[in-house]
């Protein structure tokens, strides 16, 4: 099989299809079936045949290229010999193939040599192999597949835009993973929105008036209660965390905890028609998205698509719009991304304008040649052995001065150039351009800041909750929080060290206080949704410290045990009808599946496992990776040490709150009787894919006969960037990956994991599980720490009275300043125009009508008065002859007098 030219079109129709299935429902959704049942059938069955091609193109992958991790100085021939890895065309696609593709290349599609394990680079596989002094500081060239399907337009004459592809191993990983578990959500939507079938009573929403003009209570007596879905009690328990129960359909209620928004009444609710089909459109639409931003080959295509993902999110989010806690969570997640997203802007242009190109990868013609190098062989140039390089289109920008004088002292043109190209290098080792290069690399961290809310902009997240419990699987899981950790992993090779440095402290403070407030939250999926933004903050430390495998290794495994979360969460309000713990317990005899399935995430996302024996769940292995490069990266840097200590403790505090929440749902005796007993097992087609996820979840990160996922995403692994790098402004050192698997890193690294985790446990244990101690008194002696976590850290307040308020008081000035001047001044104009008006028409009436009509009758009545001359009696007429015949002589006469006298 000729992977160059099979590959992009298994992805490319993988890509494809959903977007199909979107279509398809947008112009038949309705009318796909009984209230457009079948509309997740075509959903479904487009995301499974999705999966499938991906699955394909693992296997096409893996069979031509293997499991090598491809890494170690004597393995890479290129690496070694220090030149770009040859461009060999791989295939040409014109004409008879595809005619749609332009160009399909393979970057150095040679194997990676042997001699060097693959699978001693798994996680756990180094803990016994000594590595100092080892030099790892080269690596083979990843293998990639770059091409282009579409040009759409040439800018400038060198910057091209276009839909094309790059491909590589971390590209086939991510299809295959947002795929199988995209499949799986849709098949628990299926069960799940069952209830979107039906007219719908939504009870946060309270009306006046039925704007569908249906009869209130006896719709949803019909359409709910009759289906056993009866709702919960309104009380309020606790904190008033509890505020609303069932909602009557969705399964998804809101309990709002400190975040409640919906005042909630007794009167008319609203009905609505279900929106089943429309669900399943929209979730078409998110994986058509989230699929085109791994398949892009280029960073204006990242763009498109991650502002699809936005838009898809807003749309799920703000699925239950007319409740105003949805709306506002839509409206909050559409804001507080476009934030970063200006400054991901800020950033692509400073690569376009210094770079002049989009693409990833070298644009080749049809000869194989490089005709414009692209983003990674720019700032990671052959020359320089693929170390970070300032482009010098950069130089000459921050030595603008110095270089204008050149030119002007040059004779020729051409002098001028040679003068430049020699200065460059000379700039470039001052530092010269440095600092734009690392604020290109901010601008597109910023952008991922928003996407996976990261500290300061991890606010929309949690109230993104609003969304049906499948949306949270998928937009934590998978596709969208994920997208900003993928895009930092992908532009890994632009950033400096220091821009790094501030990754790794962005994701440090993001996942300490994520995890903090996840302790006190009530809601099972506030919890949750806490719980992603922590590990979010790890995966960002991971890349930031420079784990670039540990970052992305635990992508993938939190991928698989945080959608089964979600959807655990999801069966447990279907059966409970209200998201607040404090009203559980017991409910693992009811729901065996359920609570058994989500013990297999919890000790997932906990990292459990025997950390000398290296044997554990998937999340021990990712956990235990980023702990140990954070260990190294701290000996490295001894004044940032914070940056080991912040995963150690969030591994303890994980714990907790992991066991917690699992404690709170499932162990003890029921707190609200009334639930327990009309609690039930989630059907077949909501639990088996828990199932599946809950085996993922276990054993994704385990190598099995040397196959390892740790050892497939090292062949993606950017070139260059395993060498780590030293700053040029700041004193910080990104150490080589590897050697964080060297001496006795893994063992430290490994035991603080163990104890931290296994300290959170017990704690949860004593609290929640046996009842020793009593989690209200320590509430009570904490206080004003309790509280200060209850509120979130204040974030909500602070941005609300930094930024809300004074908007909203610039925004009603600025009405005042419309109504009270501009409107006055124009109603002032308006009036004036109008009397204006109003003497002119009395001036037209009263003066030029009036004068004309005057005219008018004074020519009239002479008229009518010489009219009296006419008399028909001929010697009156003679008379009148003779006397004008004697004035017109006597008139003549005397003007021939005059005008004689005057001569």
């Amino acid at each position: 099989m000729d992977l160059a030219a099979t590959l992009p079109i298994l992805l490319g129709l993988a890509w494809l299809i959903p977007l199909a299935s979107f279509t398809a429902i947008v112009l038949a959704g309705p009318r796909m079936g009984k209230h457009g049942e079948y509309a997740a059938y075509v959903a479904t069955g487009a995301i499974l045949t999705s999966f499938v091609l991906s699955v394909f193109a693992l296997f096409g992958w893996v069979g031509k290229h293997g499991f090598g991790g491809g890494h170690d100085a004597d393995h890479g021939t290129h690496a070694a010999s220090g030149q770009l890895p040859p461009h060999s065309l791989a295939s040409s696609l014109t004409g008879n193939n595809s005619p749609k593709i332009i160009l399909a290349s393979a970057l150095a599609a040679n194997e990676p040599a042997s001699g060097h394990s693959p699978s001693d680079h798994g996680t756990s596989g180094h803990a016994d192999k000594t590595h100092d002094g080892d030099d790892h500081h080269d690596q083979a060239a990843p293998v990639a597949y770059l091409g282009e399907w579409y040009r759409l337009a040439i800018i400038g004459g060198s910057l091209q835009l276009n839909i094309g592809y790059y491909i590589d191993a971390l590209t086939v990983i991510m299809f295959t993973m947002v795929t199988l578990i995209a499949s799986c959500i849709h098949f628990y939507a299926m069960g799940y929105m069952h209830d979107e079938l039906h007219d719908v009573t939504d009870h946060e929403v309270t009306l006046k008036g039925n704007p569908y003009g249906h009869d209130d209570h006896s719709h949803h007596e019909q359409g709910h209660h009759e289906q056993g879905h009866g709702h919960a009690d309104h009380g309020h328990t606790g904190h008033g965390d509890t505020g609303h129960g069932d909602t009557g359909h969705g399964h998804d209620a809101h309990s709002h905890d400190n975040h409640g928004h919906d005042s909630h009444g007794h009167g008319n609710h609203l009905v609505r028609p279900g929106r089943f089909h429309r669900f399943f459109q929209y979730l078409s639409l998110f994986c058509f998205s989230m699929l085109g931003l791994v398949y892009a080959g280029n960073i204006a295509m990242v763009f498109v698509f991650w502002e699809l993902v936005g838009i898809c999110s807003y749309f799920l989010i703000g699925f239950y719009f007319e409740r105003n806690s949805a709306s506002t969570a839509a409206n909050k997640a559409f804001i507080v991304n476009r934030i970063g997203d200006f400054g991901m802007l800020i950033g692509l242009m400073a690569l376009w304008g210094a770079l002049g190109t989009f693409n990833f990868g070298d644009t080749l013609d049809s000869t194989g040649h490089i005709t414009q190098a692209g983003i990674f062989s720019q700032v990671r140039p052959a020359d320089q052995h693929h170390q970070l390089t300032v482009p010098a289109n950069m130089v000459l920008y921050a030595a603008r001065d110095q270089a204008n004088a050149r030119v002007r002292d040059a004779a020729t043109p051409e002098a001028a150039q040679a003068t430049l190209d020699a200065a460059v290098t000379e700039w470039r080792g001052a530092g010269m351009g440095y600092w734009l290069l690392t604020i290109a690399g901010l601008g597109i961290f910023c952008g991922c800041v928003g996407k996976s809310a990261q500290f300061p902009l991890h606010v929309w997240l949690p109230d993104a909750m609003e969304g049906p419990t499948p949306v949270s699987a998928l937009v934590h899981s998978a596709t969208m929080v994920a997208a900003g950790v993928y895009l930092v992993g992908r532009f890994f090779p632009v950033f400096t060290p220091e821009a790094l440095l501030v990754i790794a402290y962005t994701g440090a403070i993001t996942l300490f206080i994520a995890a903090t407030i996840a302790i006190t939250a009530n809601d099972i999926k506030r919890v949750l949704a806490y719980s992603t933004v922590s590990q979010l903050g790890y995966m960002m430390l991971a890349l930031g410290v420079g784990g670039w495998l540990a970052g992305l290794f635990h992508l993938i495994t939190h991928a698989f045990f945080k959608s089964l979360l979600f959807m655990c969460s999801g069966s447990v309000i279907h059966a409970c009808h209200t998201n607040d713990m404090q009203r559980m317990g017991g409910l693992r005899h009811k729901m065996p599946w359920t609570a058994y399935t989500m013990l297999v995430g919890c000790l997932a996302i906990a990292g459990a496992g025997i950390p000398l024996a290296h044997i554990g769940l998937s999340g021990y292995y990712s956990k235990d990776a980023i702990l140990e490069q954070a260990y190294l990266f701290s000996q490295k840097n001894p004044a940032h040490g914070i940056l080991f200590v912040a995963p150690a403790l969030g591994a303890a505090i994980t714990a907790f709150y992991m066991f917690r929440m699992w404690f709170l749902t499932f162990a003890g005796k029921p707190r609200d009787q009334h639930i327990h007993d009309h609690a039930h097992e989630s059907p077949p087609i909501m639990y088996v894919p828990l199932v599946i996820l809950s085996v993922f979840a276990i054993g994704v990160g385990w190598g099995i006969g040397g196959v390892s996922l740790v050892d497939l995403l090292e062949q993606a692994r950017p070139l260059g960037t395993l060498a780590g790098a030293t700053g040029a402004a700041w004193n910080v050192v990104v150490p080589n990956e590897h050697d964080s698997h060297a001496g006795g890193i893994p063992i430290v690294a490994g035991l603080t994991a163990f104890g931290t985790a296994g300290l959170g446990f017990v704690l949860a244990v004593v609290f929640y599980g046996l009842r020793y101690a009593n989690p209200a008194e320590v509430q009570r002696a904490f206080s004003p720490l309790y509280t200060f976590l209850w509120n979130k850290w204040y974030f909500d307040e602070l941005y609300n009275a930094i930024f809300v308020q004074p908007v909203m008081f610039i925004s009603r000035r600025f009405a005042d300043f419309d109504k009270y001047v501009i409107d006055r001044i124009i109603d002032g104009a308006a009036y004036a125009t109008r009397a204006v008006a109003r003497v002119d028409d009395l001036l037209d009436r009263f003066g030029v009508d009036g004068v004309a009509n005057g005219i008018a009758h004074y020519v009239r009545t002479t008229g009518y008065s010489l009219s009296q001359v006419q008399t028909g009696k001929l010697r009156q007429y003679v008379m009148f002859i003779a006397v004008g015949t004697v004035a017109v002589f006597a008139l003549v006469a005397f003007l021939v007098t005059w005008s004689m006298a005057g001569q």
